[in-house]
């Protein structure tokens, strides 16, 4: 039989390391665009994004993007605004931590913007106030069986 060289079936990930990206030529935004941060990862291609404008918006990763750019919390991304929702936005670019601090140098990206950083996780969360107390196995054992262990020490068990 020939040998399969196709890039059907599982074999599709396989060729899809190509390295293309390696140098690609940076992109900065235009009317109706803006940079952000991702805050927070909701599932089901959308993500929680803060933008530089001070908005907090939901944004949508767009079906090129899917499967192909992994994108993580605290990432830099370049999203589409909606006219007719403000408070919605498409994801259009992933920027790398390179590519970013260079959109940093240039004067793009605000100072106080953390870029390779993951500390954005679990900011909104506090703390919920659950402590566990430390219990000796031999209180256990006594607790469960009921009145027979009381008078005996530790050495009798």
């Amino acid at each position: 039989m020939p040998k399969n060289k196709g890039k059907g079936g599982k074999n599709r990930r396989r060729g899809k390391n190509e390295n293309e990206a390696d140098k690609r030529e940076l992109v900065f935004k235009e009317d109706g665009q803006e940079y952000a941060q991702v805050t927070k990862m909701l599932g089901n291609g959308r993500i929680e994004a803060m933008c530089f404008d001070g908005e907090k918006r939901l944004a949508h990763i767009r079906g090129k993007m899917r499967k192909k750019v992994w994108i993580n919390q605290g990432d830099i991304i370049l999203l589409s605004l909606r006219d007719f929702q403000d408070d919605k936005a498409d994801v259009i670019q992933k920027y790398t931590s390179d590519e970013a601090r260079n959109l940093k140098s240039y004067g793009e990206l605000p100072e106080t913007a953390k870029i390779n950083e993951t500390d954005t996780f679990g900011a909104g969360e506090e703390d919920d106030m659950v402590e566990f107390d430390e219990v000796d196995d031999v209180d256990i054992v006594r607790r469960l069986a009921g009145d027979g262990w009381e008078g005996k020490g530790e050495d009798d068990i």
